[in-house]
């Protein structure tokens, strides 16, 4: 009987205290969830998407510029 006891005194003074902080509080306590790429392989896919991204970028200007000289032409 006493477990029982002490289990619904610890519950309530949990459920008291999370009702005691500000909701602001709250929300500013919870992490944000890492993505499974970098739970799993580390910093590796992250670096390739970085170069990625970046050859895509510069892929899109060369492509804009090329077609901004060949309307120039003509």
């Amino acid at each position: 009987m006493a477990k029982s006891d002490e289990l619904v005194k610890y519950i309530t003074e949990r459920v008291v205290h999370y009702i005691d902080t500000p909701k602001d509080e709250r929300k500013g306590r919870t992490k944000a969830k890492e993505p499974w790429t970098m739970k799993w392989f580390g910093m590796i896919p992250f670096a390739v998407s970085l170069w990625v991204g970046k050859k895509e970028k510069a892929m899109d200007s060369q492509g804009k510029m090329q077609k901004r000289s060949s309307s120039r032409k003509g």
